[in-house]
């Protein structure tokens, strides 16, 4: 190892930190920019309206099933007048049964009836309800569409950037020695992505620990070749 292989060391960490750095910002660009609470809310509405239309769901199903007992009791009642028509010469008793089974079917079309229009009227406040909800829904859709535009647009650039960075730090990389590049990566993976940082005056610049006066110079003193560590936080400290 030389002391330019300390010098390959920093360059490859400050990629690495510019890389994360742009990482970071790709993923931040979603709640920076307001559409992770503009999707949060029209999840919301969503719920909102599935909780609502279950019940009108329940209500149409209702009005159905009344719709086709009317229909039976109404086919049922027509069959039985059709064939009181064609039996007037029958017994009068024929004839009063067939009459109390056309006023018992028609009293029961009428408690149907008036079920099914309880059924109707009870969807027209939930037909209320689900027309405010889409007047709310069409304003947070336009708005979650417009910030993916941007979000995408976003992270396009910063992806156009990661595009030229990262063949960079490969290249950077082959720079160092195996063993080094081993050592730094331990470090950057213990100490949140950086495992080298420069001695600035007294201070690492990693930590932003002062070192004393004494380690400063100390490890200003060894030969070029030779690996410090700061004192305070243990990663590679190269001076500048």
């Amino acid at each position: 190892m030389s002391g330019e292989d300390l010098q390959h060391l920093l360059v490859l960490q400050d990629l690495d930190t510019h890389i994360n750095q742009l990482q970071h910002r790709k993923v931040a660009l979603v709640e920076k920019s307001g559409l992770a609470a503009a999707e949060a809310e029209l999840a919301t509405i969503a719920v909102s309206e599935a909780e609502i239309n279950g019940r009108r769901d329940v209500l149409v199903a209702t009005q159905k099933d009344l719709e086709a007992q009317i229909a039976v009791v109404t086919e049922r009642r027509t069959g039985i007048e059709q064939r009181m028509y064609a039996a007037r010469g029958s017994s009068t008793r024929d004839l009063q049964a067939m009459d109390e089974e056309v006023r018992h079917l028609t009293e029961r079309q009428s408690e149907l009836e008036e079920l099914e229009l309880v059924a109707m009227v009870d969807q027209e406040p939930i037909d209320a309800e689900l027309g405010q909800l889409a007047e709310r829904r069409a304003p947070v859709e336009e708005r979650v569409l417009a910030l993916r535009a941007e979000v995408a647009a976003g992270q396009g650039e910063i992806d156009a950037e990661l595009a030229q960075a990262l063949p960079a730090r490969t290249a950077a990389a082959a720079q160092v020695s195996p063993a080094l590049t081993d050592r730094y990566e331990k470090l950057r993976t213990r100490l949140k992505g950086t495992g080298a940082a420069r001695l600035i005056g007294h201070r690492c610049d990693g930590c932003h620990l002062e070192l004393s006066a004494v380690e400063a110079e100390r490890i200003r003193a060894l030969p070029p070749d030779t690996v410090a560590t700061c004192d305070q936080c243990g990663r590679i400290l190269v001076p500048a």
